[in-house]
């Protein structure tokens, strides 16, 4: 069977570029960010996605794995039990000759890996089962216990916050990232892994995040992407995938959103408020509006979800922290962003 890298190059081609079509249609704008992750999937590379919360890294992952073709697997064995590694089970290779098969779609075998500072080797690799050691031996495979990584072949390996995960964990996936192999701990040989491998990660002011390795860094194409550059695009995000109870009037869309890119090139935030605050932002909205027996939203509607919806989504400067919280800092700017501006009650 060819590789996922080669398959998914074919896909891409044959079906999307040729015919026109956009491979990553649940992402608004980002079109430099989407156009370089096509060229770094047609060479092969994995893919290192650089951008604040909120951005739409996890959705671009989501839909490389949704045009992943699908493939037949054997029905009542796990997910990992593939014939070409060496410890899986005989019973479970004769599934793969003799048994039923059902269908198993790209978007099932997208694989996430959470960073965090607690993450082991084992949970990515695998480790040794006590009661089959004690049954086998220490040293047999049939007392090994597959990680993630192996759930992940044949499809793709997500890493979520790559820059939260221990220096020891990032050296754990040198070899993988290389050459699509793994070496199990005492087993000693290599076990080819075939998956799309794809990462993501904050920037490295934000906290828990660790520094990557220029070793690892050199094993990525690196590609970023930042919240929607206007609000039009961002408006089109919200018809998309925010929910709709009740009428809120386009031009108070448009002032909140004004709003929330404001706050975006504020040089007194550290963080600033992400699509899903907007998207928190909108439906909160309406359902206030729905409490007060109203059939469209209002401006009190509005600033009770911007107080509700932001503190928690943005952090202020330490040296302005001291002057006011964030709470009192939204109310603030909110009384002044309104200064000069009309609308329809």
């Amino acid at each position: 069977m060819e590789s996922m890298i080669k398959i998914l190059k074919d896909i891409i081609i044959n079906e999307y570029l040729k015919k026109g079509k956009d491979p990553f249609p649940s992402i608004i704008g980002q079109e430099n960010a989407k156009r370089q992750i096509i060229a770094s999937l047609l060479a092969g590379r994995n893919i290192l996605i650089v951008g604040p919360p909120g951005s739409g890294k996890t959705t671009l992952a989501k839909d490389i794995a949704n045009i992943l073709p699908p493939i037949r697997f054997p029905k009542g064995i796990p997910r990992w039990a593939f014939p070409e590694f060496p410890f899986t089970p005989k019973e479970y290779i004769n599934a793969w000759k003799n048994g039923d098969f059902y269908i198993l779609e790209g978007k099932d075998r997208f694989i996430r890996i959470q960073g965090s500072y607690d993450l082991t080797i084992e949970d990515l690799i695998g480790d040794i089962d006590p009661s089959r050691a004690m049954k086998y031996g220490i040293h047999s495979l049939e007392s090994f216990i597959p990680g993630k990584i192996f759930y992940a072949h044949k499809g793709l390996l997500f890493f979520d916050e790559i820059n939260r995960a221990p220096p020891k964990i990032q050296n754990a996936l040198l070899q993988l990232l290389e050459e699509k192999k793994l070496i199990i701990g005492p087993y000693e040989f290599e076990i080819p892994i075939d998956i799309i491998f794809i990462a993501t990660m904050n920037p490295e002011d934000f906290y828990g995040t660790e520094k990557l390795s220029d070793v690892l860094l050199d094993r990525f194409d690196i590609i970023f992407v930042d919240y929607p550059k206007n609000i039009e695009e961002e408006k089109t995000i919200l018809y998309k995938y925010g929910k709709s109870f009740v009428e809120f009037p386009e031009e108070l869309i448009d002032l909140f959103l004004s709003f929330i890119h404001d706050l975006r090139r504020d040089e007194k935030l550290d963080r600033k408020p992400s699509v899903r605050a907007s998207l928190g932002i909108y439906e909160k909205s309406q359902t206030l509006a729905i409490i007060d027996g109203k059939e469209k939203v209002e401006l009190k509607h509005v600033y009770e979800a911007l107080l509700s919806v932001l503190p928690n989504r943005i952090k202020l400067k330490p040296a302005y922290k001291l002057e006011m919280n964030e709470d009192k800092y939204l109310e603030k700017r909110w009384n002044e962003f309104l200064i000069g501006r009309t609308f329809r009650k």
